[in-house]
């Protein structure tokens, strides 16, 4: 039993105000199966090039990640995106994007996959999505999706139908916004949980994190940092921590998800301090451990109401 990723495998070449990187190994899935391997058994659904580097994927095996989802097409090259981010490091300019083997994705969910109780659906066309559900023969414990602007442009039909089999809708505030068509993210988060979704969380960068659920709203910060070089991969990084803590506990209360978003936020915060999945790699128990009491101490006050 364990918890089933989809998404992109792929190459990022990336431009910050503090450095840029050559073509390093990124997308969501690969983010998010270096991140939730910390917690649980995971099953990778992917698709890549006769480009993409070997000892990557045996570097993921070894952390106890299955590559029997993983289509390899020898003869194409692998998804590639490059962007440039502003000093602000939340905007950024997308300079690359090359689809390459994601074009023409047609997700295979392997037999050996079937008793997955978890699954993660990264960002992918809503259709590719929908095809994964679809494909299970038992409904996971709980689905988890992230979306995009994108696909609200060109495809929000497909987008509105998946929102109906959907437990945990992921996004940004700028995302919640133009799929409601609310400013106000409380009554966003109202609109988009009548589309399907029973919990929604809002993601808002260097600001923290929003849980919604029937009437209920949990908020998480994020950990100030002194430096950050590369938020590329830290939303699927988010991600990982929270389906991975999930998948660990097999707890999918209100109450757990807080924590979740907590330990997600914690990943996160590694992931932004070098580039690419480099200081995922080298995120140690004690690690997480150390990062987790700081997040505590960031939110935890006395209060003495009596008087």
């Amino acid at each position: 039993m364990s918890l089933i990723v989809v998404g992109s495998m792929a190459f990022d070449a990336i431009e910050t105000p503090f450095g840029k990187s050559d073509k390093i190994v990124g997308g969501a899935a690969t983010y998010i199966a270096w991140c939730a391997s910390n917690f649980t058994a995971v099953n990778q659904i992917s698709v890549i090039g006769g480009d993409f580097p070997q000892e990557e994927l045996d570097a993921l095996t070894a952390r106890g990640v299955s590559l029997d989802g993983v289509e390899i097409k020898k003869d194409e090259k692998s998804f590639f995106w490059s962007g440039r981010y502003h000093m602000d490091m939340n905007s950024r300019d997308t300079l690359v994007t090359e689809l390459n083997v994601l074009e023409h994705f047609k997700p295979i969910v392997p037999d050996s996959y079937q008793d997955s109780e978890f699954l993660m659906l990264g960002n992918l066309t809503p259709s590719v999505q929908m095809s994964v559900i679809d494909q299970m023969k038992v409904r996971p414990k709980l689905i988890v999706m992230d979306t995009m602007n994108l696909w609200m442009d060109i495809a929000m039909d497909d987008l509105k139908e998946l929102l109906k089999k959907v437990d945990v809708l992921m996004v940004n505030d700028s995302e919640a916004r133009q799929l409601s068509g609310d400013f106000s993210l409380v009554r966003a988060a109202k609109t988009i949980l009548g589309m399907g979704p029973k919990y929604l969380i809002i993601k808002k960068g260097e600001h923290g994190a929003l849980l919604f659920h029937e009437g209920k709203v949990f908020f998480a910060p994020a950990l100030p940092l002194e430096e950050v070089f590369d938020p590329t991969g830290a939303g699927d990084t988010f991600a990982g921590g929270f389906i991975g803590h999930i998948a660990k506990t097999k707890d999918i209360s209100f109450e757990n998800m807080k924590t979740a978003i907590i330990v997600g936020s914690a990943m996160a915060s590694f992931c932004v301090e070098k580039f690419g999945t480099e200081r995922l790699r080298e995120v140690t128990k004690a690690d997480m451990d150390e990062r987790l009491k700081e997040f505590v101490q960031l939110v935890n006050f006395d209060i003495d109401l009596s008087e």
